[in-house]
């Protein structure tokens, strides 16, 4: 314990000196292009179809606009009535789209959790040491 006292007086005396070296002054970009890009590692160097279409969501805030988490996001909030003014029949259908599922159960059964044996229950229980008993 002794070290220990010893060692944390010594560094609280010593000049601390960065590891890290930044160049220059912080500064923000004058511009900043927002526009969708593909990932540097895309295997086809392209953005998807949807992305290029001119109808489509041209940044993340116009598809918030269209996003469906359990019905419709921002047609919720309305200015005059705030949130939850807007009755659940005015928002629209919660029913996804075809080939969009918003819970694990509704998957195909291949895709379902599949359920634990007492085994695996019992290792998770004890750590793993009933395993090497």
């Amino acid at each position: 314990m002794l070290v220990t006292k010893v060692l944390r007086q010594a560094a609280a005396h010593a000049e601390r000196t960065p590891s890290i070296r930044f160049l220059g002054k912080r500064t923000v970009p004058a511009s900043i292009d927002h526009s969708p890009q593909p990932h540097p590692a895309s295997p086809t160097h392209s953005l998807p179809p949807s992305f290029t279409n001119s109808s489509s969501h041209s940044s993340f805030s116009a598809y918030r606009d269209h996003a469906q988490q359990f019905g419709p996001l921002r047609k919720s909030i309305k200015a005059d009535a705030g949130i939850g003014g807007a009755s659940g029949a005015y928002l629209g259908s919660i029913v996804p789209p075809k080939g969009v599922f918003f819970d694990r159960n509704d998957l195909p059964s291949r895709f379902h959790r599949q359920p634990l044996t007492a085994a695996e229950i019992e290792a998770i229980e004890t750590g793993g040491a009933a395993v090497f008993a």
